[in-house]
């Protein structure tokens, strides 16, 4: 959300208009088609969350009825496309300054069309005060909900749907953020929820969870102390003077009384030992911003031993913290975190959460819908509709915090279906799907990022085509262009918006922002294509892989994978050669292989263990469409069929790249069986099992598969 610059009150969404810079119908999107809504008032930030459902394009395949025509006609292509339209379910999630409430309650009035409900679930201090007004508004009967108990449900939420949801903060990395990888078991935690105060709640289950302490001494205390001391009234300007502070002119440190280190007790010379110390003492004035910054160090450093100690006390050792204090404040977060360490001697884990500002409105959305029981599906961050984290500097952008330094839209698709770890992974905590660390590696960052700058045009260019009979795709194409063009340019200077940037995560939000814009398959053409082309020459390579003795054959079938794998248009130097040279097919592209020894090379590892018995099973994930899926997987696939093995492929559920999808497996699958008796005897015992990994993404995650 942008910043506002009027106060935001009056009758309908022209006043809104005023106050913000992005358009009205861009934050509150798809009011029309509201469900269900939830709000979360605190002192200074409102946070709404409504359930809508979102029309979208879908492609559909279908295979054509050949009966009674010649099904090798070259102009024949295997199957039929048809772009059709669905309803999925989307959650949305606004974050603003309780200053612009009523305006935004009006805009959301005049847009209100659909709505099903009329209780609004309320929660946190403000619901009482705004009780009247958002009633009077909405016309939705107030209906609230325990703090802490949203607070909580919004936490399991989070860190269950959003892979990267947790991070560490570190003080001198660049950036600052390091991202945890999801456990499968997020039981237990505890988790330290700093408003006014401080409550520290033990969290053992879904349904289970157990207040064990809390301190008087939180966010209320360093608002109110340093209003005191610096007269400043808001608690964003009181973190900003905390910024440019220097806390070692009011506190009084170990050396100061010592004269260096205490060896004795082990303590460096720089740790605090009286927070204002210096000031019982010193005959001068001492600044705003060296007392604001004393005063945030005194309480952090207070609220991460306590925190410790609980944690200690109870055997956890992750402890998440949360929030009005946190907002994504540096010196909140790099104090916290340093008590933290410090106090258990690295055994207990400070852990911040990218989405910390919308618990509560989480929760209490989730307390409202418990007859749909949510849980039930997995949920998925729609990075084309959500705003990403913003750097927690506030010198290099205090605007574009939004005053709480996280989101100020957060948009998650419902998914079909709950996705689940693959079983068969050893140990899925420690699992890491991504190969480079974008956030990380600046080199590689600036190298992707730039490639996927230079590949736009051609993604455009193919969005367009995938729908010829259409008035406005060109159109639709060029806002797609924009809008990830944008997500790039945040992602250069903001590489930790989403999580840990990886090239996955690139690809991931290029398809929303194609969906975004009604274009469901860019590459469905490419892929009809090239699925025909290849299934017109299946029978001849089987019949020459067949005539080939057998270890010569294992190697063919081998490089036969290999060059399939080559066809793959998200790769740009692929792409380009296939672009310039239509011809290029699959036997230009196993002499393009290099002899062996391969870079990574386990052939002869492979070809001993084929000497032995069959394999039980194998599970296959297909690739690219085309030349790769019928003309080097299947072939494999087959072979391996013949020993005796059971086979299964597994195809992404939605379209990513060229990458064959779960329902264009079918039909190619099916075409096959009609040519081979080894695949159709295979499909028809259930020894070749095509299924459906859950994921439209180019790229294999095995953290998320459908159950």
């Amino acid at each position: 959300m942008a910043e506002c610059g009027a106060s935001g009150s009056g009758s309908s969404g022209d006043s809104l208009d005023k106050s913000i810079t992005l358009p009205p119908d861009e934050i509150f999107r798809n009011l029309e088609n509201a469900k269900r809504f939830a709000i979360d008032i605190g002192g200074s930030l409102t946070k709404l969350a409504y359930y809508s459902t979102v029309q979208h394009k879908v492609a559909k395949v279908r295979s054509f009825d050949y009966s009674g025509k010649d099904t090798e006609q070259d102009h024949e292509p295997p199957y039929e496309i048809s772009v059709q339209e669905e309803v999925t379910a989307r959650l949305h999630f606004v974050k603003f300054e309780n200053t612009y409430i009523e305006a935004c309650l009006d805009f959301i009035k005049d847009h209100l069309v659909n709505t099903e409900t009329k209780v609004i679930q309320a929660t946190g201090g403000g619901a009482y005060k705004f009780k009247d007004l958002i009633e009077e508004k909405l016309q939705l009967k107030v209906d609230k909900e325990d703090v802490m108990t949203c607070l909580i449900k919004g936490c399991n939420f989070v860190l269950k749907n959003i892979p990267h949801e947790a991070f560490v903060y570190q003080k001198d990395s660049d950036p600052e953020f390091r991202f945890q990888t999801n456990h499968p078991n997020i039981f237990p935690y505890l988790l330290v929820n700093i408003g006014s105060g401080v409550s520290i709640v033990k969290v053992e289950t879904e349904d289970r969870f157990e207040w064990i302490g809390g301190s008087s001494i939180g966010g209320g205390t360093f608002w109110g102390l340093g209003a005191l001391l610096t007269k400043t009234k808001k608690f964003d300007e009181l973190l900003q003077l905390a910024s440019r502070g220097q806390h070692t002119n009011v506190d009084m440190l170990v050396q100061d009384i010592y004269g260096g280190a205490h060896e004795t007790l082990g303590l460096s010379g720089n740790l605090i030992a009286s927070s204002f110390g210096k000031s019982a003492t010193a005959d001068q004035e001492f600044s705003k911003e060296d007392m604001a910054k004393s005063l945030l160090h005194m309480i952090s450093n207070d609220i991460g031993q306590l925190a410790c100690l609980y944690a200690r006390l109870h055997c956890l050792d992750r402890v998440y913290f949360g929030g009005f204090f946190i907002r994504g404040h540096p010196v909140t977060m790099r104090t916290i975190t340093y008590s933290i360490n410090f106090f258990s001697k690295g055994e207990v884990q400070a852990l911040f959460l990218r989405h910390e500002g919308y618990l509560g409105a989480i929760g209490a959305f989730l307390k409202g819908a418990e007859q749909d029981n949510p849980n039930q599906y997995s949920w998925g961050e729609n990075y084309a509709g959500s705003s990403g984290l913003m750097s927690s500097s506030p010198e290099l952008c205090p605007t574009q915090r939004a005053r709480s330094g996280t989101f100020d839209l957060l948009e998650m698709d419902r998914l079909e279906r709950p996705l689940v770890n693959l079983p068969l992974l050893l140990d899925p905590s420690s699992y890491v799907p991504d190969t480079v660390d974008l956030t990380d590696d600046a080199l590689a960052r600036k190298y992707w990022l730039t490639c996927f700058e230079e590949a736009l045009d051609g993604v455009v260019k193919r969005a367009v085509a995938s729908q010829p009979g259409s008035v406005d795709a060109a159109e639709r194409a060029e806002k797609f262009r924009q809008k990830y063009w944008n997500k790039l340019q945040t992602l250069r200077h903001q590489p930790f918006a989403y999580g840990t940037l990886t090239v996955r995560s690139l690809l991931d939000t290029r398809e929303h922002c194609l969906n975004e814009f009604n274009f469901p398959d860019p590459y469905s053409k490419v892929k009809q294509k090239d699925n025909g082309v290849a299934l017109k020459c299946f029978q001849r390579v089987v019949s020459a892989l067949d005539a080939l003795d057998w270890e010569e054959r294992q190697l063919a079938l081998v490089k036969g994978l290999l060059a399939g794998n080559v066809f793959d248009w998200g790769a740009k130097a692929v792409s380009d050669v296939l672009e310039s040279d239509p011809q290029f097919g699959f036997e230009e592209a196993k002499k393009k292989l290099q002899e062996r020894p391969w870079l990574v090379d386990s052939y002869s590892k492979w070809l001993q263990r084929l000497k032995g018995p069959p394999h039980k099973c194998a599970l296959i994930f297909a690739d690219n469409s085309g030349v790769d899926v019928i003309l080097g997987v299947f072939p494999f696939v087959r072979e391996l069929l013949s020993r005796g093995t059971e086979v299964i492929l597994a195809c992404n559920s939605g379209p990513a790249l060229n990458d064959v999808t779960y329902s264009e497996s079918l039909i190619v699958a099916e075409r096959i069986a009609a040519m081979d008796p080894v695949i159709h005897s295979a499909l028809r015992e259930e020894r070749l099992l095509l299924v459906q990994t859950g994921s439209s993404s180019p790229c294999l995650d095995l953290r998320l598969r459908r159950t």
